[in-house]
């Protein structure tokens, strides 16, 4: 049996249990939208640079833009070995590879590209590509590699850990214990990809990580920027629902306070924006993805019909408006980190666009 393949029916059949949705299928994805993904990886595609990575405006954060690029190209379909685009997911692989120091931390070009300053952000988005991709890997001698540095990468996302059991922008030693919202998400996603793909992670890293979040919960149900600036953020409960559903994690009071919250000031795409939305985006898709069409059912019963999410009415509302903003095959965005680059909303929005697709264990209903 394929490795990914177990790995995501292991890791996501008492999902489909607790909330009683279905697997989708990639026949459900419109033939405009299907248009709009195919215009918008091979866009995606030319953007690599010749050394095997992604940048965003101004040639910064590259290994973000790598690990995010390289998620949407993997969602396609294409693997390091076969598919339309496993050239360029080979490269930015090697491209990871090459750039993760001894320490395990994943930094662009050891440092020398611009944007990698505060580098917990892009060393999880690489090592999240990182651990997607080795499960298609079937050279001995790669997978080897890819299996040691993997299981440096997360050494060194546990040790960067804070003692609250957040991360920041940069390790535990370096930023002085301070941690965030946001870079915590971050990590805690990768770590459920690794896990994933047969890498040992400890118990108590995610079991920390799930109670930093739960103590920066705020009294309307959002997540603390941190435990310091106490400020919910609809993004940071987005993410945290995600988080949750991951770690299985699907019925606690926190996940249900923090889809109440989102969903009282985060729409679909197709409304009013916001600051920060792509990211928001990135994440409450999912999340409503795992909800699927039954699952908000199962955790709220008896919620009025005008309240209940389901994947359906996000896609709808979401993916027409999508389609239409679209422009010369990418898209530019609208929210406050739109200024990353088009490589950094094409990639979300591929992300959110592709999920129907079922590809990727960590992206799976």
């Amino acid at each position: 049996m394929n490795r990914r393949v177990f790995l995501a029916g292991a890791s996501t059949g008492l999902l489909y249990k607790l909330l009683g949705v279905g697997q989708a299928s990639a026949e459900e994805i419109a033939p405009d939208v299907q248009k709009a993904i195919d215009r918008g990886l091979e866009w995606l595609s030319k953007q690599q640079k010749g050394g095997g990575y992604w940048e965003g405006t101004g040639g910064q954060y590259a290994t973000a833009m790598t690990g995010m690029a390289g998620m949407a190209l993997l969602m396609e379909g294409s693997t390091l070995r076969e598919g339309k685009y496993s050239s360029e997911i080979r490269k930015g692989v090697a491209w990871v590879l090459e750039n993760t120091r001894q320490s395990g931390l994943i930094a662009g070009d050891n440092g020398r590209l611009t944007g990698e300053r505060y580098n917990m952000h892009g060393h999880g988005f690489a090592l999240l590509f990182l651990a997607s991709a080795y499960g298609e890997e079937q050279d001995e001698r790669q997978r080897k590699q890819m299996e040691e540095t993997l299981t440096r990468c997360v050494d060194f996302t546990v040790k960067a850990q804070t003692k609250s059991g957040g991360w920041f922008y940069v390790s535990a030693a370096d930023g002085n214990n301070q941690d965030e919202g946001s870079t915590t998400v971050t990590q805690l996603q990768a770590l459920r990809a690794a896990r994933n793909a047969g890498i040992p992670v400890p118990p108590d890293s995610i079991t920390r990580a799930q109670k930093y979040l739960e103590v920066c919960t705020g009294p309307n149900g959002g997540i603390y920027y941190s435990p310091v600036v106490r400020q919910e953020k609809p993004a940071l409960a987005a993410a945290g629902v995600v988080c949750g559903f991951s770690i299985g994690d699907y019925r606690t009071a926190s996940v249900k306070k923090w889809i109440k919250f989102t969903q009282s000031r985060v729409g679909g795409l197709g409304g009013g924006r916001m600051g920060h939305d792509e990211y928001a985006h990135y994440y409450w898709a999912q999340a409503i993805y795992n909800l699927g069409e039954k699952g908000y059912d199962e955790l709220f019963p008896g919620a009025p019909e005008s309240e209940r999410l389901t994947w359906s009415k996000y896609r709808k509302e979401t993916f027409d408006g999508l389609v239409k903003s679209q422009s010369n095959d990418h898209w530019t965005g609208a929210g406050t980190w739109s200024h990353i680059g088009p490589v950094y909303v094409t990639s979300i929005y591929l992300t959110i666009l592709q999920l129907d697709k079922g590809t990727l264990p960590i992206y799976q209903r």
